[in-house]
């Protein structure tokens, strides 16, 4: 999955009419290795309109799909029943891992299956690597929008090379070093972290 799963930080996403999005819960995580899935649950303070777009227009998702520092970088997309999407993970040194989500139908405002897979740069799948498939769910809440994200594995093997870290939280008296923090990796994936000194990269990589 080009990750598809995302870290439990506040995102800010803007549309062309400067409408804001936050989310208002921690990232849910829940694997079932009977059902070889991962389901990651998050709730937005923002309508459900503003939230599917969010998920579906390549300029919102190149903006904060992913883990800070890297970004994610649009190749191609067709968001539709057939389509694809192929982007890049770009760190700030400019290297690239690839991904591909394949649409597989599309319920306008409610939700969509997919299939998702690590690739190259034209689109084909990396040998070794997991692909899972599953769907995005879209709902009213009391608050705004849950969205759900179901994978499935091919495999109990294929799943347990995922490994989830999951609101992890670190603090120093009244100081939080680390808040909130989840993100699922894959195996072969790799990350970097980046930020100002005292800004708790030490603490996260102790942990």
């Amino acid at each position: 999955m080009g990750q598809q799963v995302q870290p439990a930080r506040q995102r800010i996403i803007k549309n062309e009419k400067k409408e804001k999005m936050s989310t208002t819960s921690k990232t849910q995580v829940i694997k079932d290795f009977k059902e070889r899935s991962v389901l990651v649950s998050r709730e937005f303070n923002a309508p459900l309109a503003t939230v599917w777009r969010a998920y579906t227009d390549s300029e919102i998702l190149d903006q904060w799909w992913g883990p800070a520092p890297w970004r994610a970088e649009t190749k191609t997309m067709n968001f539709k029943a057939g389509g694809f999407w192929l982007y890049a993970m770009v760190s700030p040194e400019g290297q690239k891992h690839w991904g591909r989500m394949n649409y597989i139908s599309v319920d306008h405002h409610k939700g969509y299956q997919i299939e998702d897979a690590f690739c190259d740069e034209n689109g084909n799948a990396i040998e070794g690597l997991p692909v899972s498939k599953g769907h995005f769910l879209f709902t009213p809440s009391a608050n705004g929008t849950l969205v759900d994200y179901k994978m499935v594995y091919n495999s109990a093997e294929d799943l347990q090379k995922i490994v989830e870290i999951a609101n992890l939280k670190k603090g120093f008296g009244a100081f939080k070093a680390i808040d909130d923090f989840t993100y699922i990796f894959k195996r072969g994936e790799k990350i970097g972290v980046v930020g100002l000194t005292g800004t708790g990269k030490s603490t996260l990589l102790n942990l």
